[in-house]
Order: C-alpha cells, then structure tokens, then sequence
C-alpha cells in the first residue's frame, strides 16, 4: 500500500539557519526529509511516493499550480495510490483545500497538512500533523469523503474548515459543523460523512487567468467610493456582508447594478453561519440585496465562495448555472 505525498513548502518545510540573520528560518526541507523526522511513519507499513513541488509560501500558491497537483494525483491514484497527501504553508490551506474538494473525482482520499510550529521551535507539530494525515489517506473510512484538512489529530472537511488563529497550533475549526472526525491511537475515526458533490469541471490556466473574481468587505460607515471601480477587470464579485449578508445602505444601488453585469455573491464576514434570505428588510439588507440580484452565498466563507465563482466562471458557466451551484454547495 502506498501513498502519494507532495510537498509544497510552508513553514512544515522549514528548517533554521541563524537566528542571527535576516532571514532565520528559510524552506529547505525535501520530503524525504519531512518523513525521515516523523516518528512511528516507518513502522506504519504504508509506503509514501514523494514528488517535490517546486517550494513556495502558500501566498504565493495559484489556482493553476494547485490543480497541477491534482491532476497529479489523479495520475497516482490512477497508478495504484491508496490516497494523496500534501503539505503546504497554512496560511492559504483553507482556500486551496476548497479547491481541490471542488474538483478531485476520486473516491481515494486527498489529505492536505501542514504546520503552525516550524522545526526550529520547541514542539513543532509538523511530524505529528503529517503522520495522521498519512494514516487518513489510507483509511477505509476517510473513502469518498474528497478533500481533507488534519492537523492537530483532527480530520476536517474542506468546505467547512477555517483558520481561526494566527500562531495557535490549534488554529485550524470547521466553525459551523466540527470536524469530521479524529485520529486516535492510531485508527482513523469518521464520526460524520457529509454528502458528496458531482466534481467540477477543470479549467484551462488560461480560463482562470480570464477569470478574476474581486472580493469586497463590507466595512463600518462605508460609502462604497472603493466600489466605483468595479467590476473593471473582473468578471465576478463577493461581498463579505455584516452579519447575516447586511451592507450599509450607501452600497446597496451599487451591487444592485453590478449584479446586472457580472455575478455579485453575498456572503459573511463574520467566519461561521449562513447569509439568510428573507428576515430582515431594509435597505442594505440581505432581502433587499437579493432582490437587486445578489445571489445568496449560503454558508460558504467569503474566501470559498471566491473559489467557487472563480472556477465556475472560468469553466464558462452562465448565470444561470452559478446561482444553482451556490445553492447547492452553500
């Protein structure tokens, strides 16, 4: 049995110099370096196939080096992989984890980890993170599940997990549902599966290229002077509203007439719980913006609800379709 790992840098790759320099932690780790420090990971019969990826911060990962990495591990899976792993920088990890759950077709699992404590410090968790992920890539029960987030022993569905701290080496919830389960001693346990969807289609680099997609946060007394330039360039919007999917009343006319020439996606700013429809009606309310033609983000993040529309326009999908596909994976 064996497992597929990729690796693409991030602080689960980073190895000290001097602390004395000006750049004291620097990415220099291989992943046969990753898994040489990882106690217990020889023992545990499962055979890793490590591709290096080029090393990069996870700022500076894109749609389209991500969606190479999933076609290859489509490839492996295709070759006789039990699952896919791969680690990267955290601080993107709950965006192209979303992006790879969108369009990985595959029942075998797609794990992606990483890590808050870097090797040089007390206590690094990257070991323990890479190990569990591992072990959740050869599971029977992590089966048909898509794409996975673990770190900390717990297993994370990727439409539902956010990084919730900066530093914390519990920085990583699914605020709204939990994880989906946890590694303990060893087993994998699933203690909820959620439904799965029909796999998105993957576009070309040059699509995506086309498909830039802006996203607005609404902000306490704004005139919505920052929106007068839009949609320029874009082909898409979300608007991270207050509360429930609220904006000041000033924006309200602006969307509204936006929404008449590209998709306008209203989501919450608030990190947990969905944009409502219909409870509140003034203007700048949710009612009132999906009137004017915003379409309801449901419980997606602003941050998912851009790789949702992103790759949905740049698979040519007409308006139409995208508002069926926010009500569906919202």
């Amino acid at each position: 049995m064996h497992v597929a790992l990729f690796t693409l840098g991030g602080t689960i790759a980073m190895a000290g110099t001097d602390r004395s320099a000006a750049d004291p932690v620097v990415n220099r780790l291989t992943g046969a370096d990753l898994t040489a420090a990882v106690p217990g990971l020889a023992e545990s019969g499962v055979r890793l196939h490590v591709q290096d990826v080029r090393a990069v911060p996870s700022a500076d990962l894109t749609f389209a080096r991500i969606l190479d990495v999933v076609a290859a591990g489509s490839r492996a899976v295709a070759e006789g992989a039990a699952g896919v792993v791969v680690t990267q920088g955290t601080d993107t990890l709950e965006e192209t984890a979303y992006l790879v759950d969108l369009v990985w077709p595959h029942p075998e699992p797609f794990v992606l980890t990483g890590a808050m404590r870097n090797p040089t410090l007390a206590g690094p968790d990257g070991p323990a993170n890479l190990l569990a992920a591992v072990r959740v890539a050869v599971a029977e029960p992590a089966r048909g599940l898509g794409a996975l987030v673990v770190l900390g022993d717990e297993i994370h569905a990727a439409r539902r997990v956010r990084k919730t701290h900066s530093s914390s080496t519990g920085a990583f919830a699914s605020p709204d549902t939990g994880p989906l389960g946890r590694v303990v001693e060893e087993r994998v346990r699933i203690l909820t599966a959620p439904p799965r969807h029909t796999p998105l289609p993957t576009p070309s680099t040059a699509a995506l290229a086309e498909a830039r997609v802006a996203l607005y946060p609404a902000t306490f007394d704004d005139d919505g002077t920052l929106l007068a330039g839009l949609p320029g360039g874009h082909r898409g919007l979300v608007v991270a509203g207050f509360g429930v999917g609220h904006v000041p009343s000033a924006l309200a006319p602006t969307l509204g007439a936006l929404a008449e020439r590209v998709p306008v996606v209203l989501t919450s700013r608030t990190g947990a719980g969905p944009v409502l429809r219909h409870t509140y009606g003034a203007i700048g309310s949710e009612t009132d913006l999906q009137r004017r033609g915003l379409l309801d983000g449901g419980l997606l993040d602003p941050y998912k609800a851009r790789v949702l529309l992103r790759l949905l326009l740049a698979s040519g999908t007409d308006h139409a379709a995208i508002r069926a596909a926010f009500a569906e994976h919202g």
